[in-house]
């Protein structure tokens, strides 16, 4: 600092130029540049940057609301055909929507779905942890499990597990190649229409969700376990402190996806005439003909209840963003706060 300001001080004054020698366009240029000997004024700044008094003006964007504009014509076409057209017998629709036959289907479905989803992801979490082993005999037979139910289409899957009575007319628990044994009873007895449905979709679930699960492990990073294992973290707590949050991120979505395809995926059980929902419908619409209007009531249900699921979704992911975001996403009541707040016309009266 000392030898720059003397070569400040050694160099050569320049001579002090005059007012009147000074052009109409060197003038504005002189002016706003603050001299030694009057130093800046911090009020005067603050009061240079102070807007408050400006009239604010919203940005337009006239593409935006063209586009807005056109959504709104298509959404309010498809919604008027809906409405306007009656070969959709809206009025059957209501009458079967909520009948009993119904009602007892969906409830079949959702208990399909809760068994399947719930013991699919923890076989599916016990096949993960085998692939991420160190053993090669647990590796593999993850690997080979998720191979085979993947590779397989799931009616294929279904039709086997009913018909497994025919390759084993018995099915027993005991110690193998022993004639010891704590159970046995006829296949035909145990795999029931609802047993081989639960069974069919239970594995193929955890196929897919092993391969879910292992990839959210996958994707922590490998130094924050190093790192932890540094400081004397017990492996129990680095797993489900440190990895399982931060693998939670990564699950969540494909996992509600599966659940989401699982709610659907339940209407493959009617080749086993077990009473699901779709199944009880085409019971329905064969006896009375109305087609159309019987699997609109499925549909409608089957949109209720993944929109259900979507919403426990959102809140869930929400809630395992904590460690990943600054600021959490906003609920949707939130955004309809904010936009109620922003969009209220502001009073200018009295500014300029």
């Amino acid at each position: 600092m000392s030898s720059a300001a003397t070569r400040t001080s050694q160099s050569t004054p320049e001579a002090p130029v005059p007012s009147e020698a000074l052009s109409p366009h060197d003038a504005p240029a002189t002016a706003g540049t603050p001299s030694p000997a009057e130093p800046a004024r911090p009020a005067e700044l603050r009061a240079a940057v102070d807007y408050a008094d400006y009239r604010l003006v919203p940005a337009r964007r006239p593409w935006r609301w063209v586009g807005t504009v056109l959504v709104a014509l298509g959404v309010a076409a498809v919604v008027w055909s809906l409405a306007t057209n009656p070969r959709w017998e809206w009025g059957v629709v209501a009458q079967w929507f909520t009948a009993k036959s119904v009602v007892n289907g969906l409830v079949e479905t959702l208990k399909l779905t809760a068994i399947s989803g719930a013991l699919g992801f923890i076989l599916g979490f016990i096949l993960a942890l085998m692939r991420l082993s160190a053993s090669p005999l647990l590796v593999s037979v993850s690997w080979t499990f998720s191979w085979i139910f993947r590779s397989t289409p799931l009616l294929v899957q279904m039709l086997l597990w009913y018909n497994l009575g025919y390759l084993y007319e018995k099915i027993s628990l005991g110690i193998p190649f022993t004639d010891i044994r704590f159970f046995e009873a006829q296949t035909t007895t145990l795999i029931s229409q609802f047993a081989a449905a639960v069974l069919g979709l239970t594995l193929n679930q955890a196929a897919y969700s092993a391969e879910i699960i292992r990839g959210g492990i996958l994707s922590v990073d490998q130094g924050q376990l190093e790192a932890a294992a540094a400081l004397g973290i017990p492996a129990w707590r680095r797993s489900t402190r440190i990895v399982l949050p931060q693998a939670m991120r990564a699950i969540l979505p494909t996992a509600f996806n599966e659940i989401i395809g699982l709610v659907k995926g339940t209407s493959i059980v009617y080749v086993l005439a077990y009473s699901e929902l779709f199944y009880t419908v085409q019971v329905i619409y064969n006896r009375t003909q109305q087609v159309l209007p019987l699997l609109l009531v499925a549909t409608l249900w089957y949109v209720v209840i993944t929109s259900v699921l979507s919403v426990f979704q959102y809140y869930i992911e929400r809630h395992y963003s904590k460690g990943a975001v600054r600021t959490l996403p906003l609920t949707p009541l939130q955004k309809a706060r904010k936009f109620f707040a922003t969009h209220t016309p502001v009073n200018t009266a009295g500014r300029k």
